[in-house]
């Protein structure tokens, strides 16, 4: 298992991650190098201030940087902490496929005869 990632911060992250609003707000500025608030709230119906708690979630995660330029908050995305998500999942991948290749081979030695069902009447 990955023990490098502050466990805090991984927590946030997929705290974070578990919204798709969230999620969809960081794919927009994976597109766009920054965005201000307004430019991301724009596609979801919601007010700036619903839009900042969502931001104020994904900069506590790390993910998002926001920089202020006299009154317009500038978002950018910070990939760092997916990394660290990324490398924590991988972990689990490895196990999962290590079972799934185990079952497979039972599935594929397996000689066990196996009823055919029957045609004709149904009950």
């Amino acid at each position: 298992m990955v023990e490098h990632i502050p466990p805090p911060q991984l927590d946030a992250v997929f705290h974070a991650l578990g919204d798709a609003t969230r999620r969809q707000m960081l794919a927009r500025l994976a597109e766009q190098t920054e965005q201000t608030v307004s430019q991301l709230a724009e596609p979801f119906d919601m007010s700036l201030a619903a839009a900042s708690k969502h931001i104020k979630a994904l900069e506590s995660a790390g993910l998002v940087q926001r920089e202020v330029r006299g009154r317009t908050h500038l978002c950018r995305l910070r990939p760092e902490p997916l990394a660290d998500a990324h490398a924590w999942l991988t972990s689990y991948q490895r196990f999962w496929a290590q079972r799934l290749d185990v079952l497979e081979a039972l599935l594929m030695n397996d000689t066990t005869p196996h009823p055919t069902p029957r045609k004709g009447k149904t009950r």
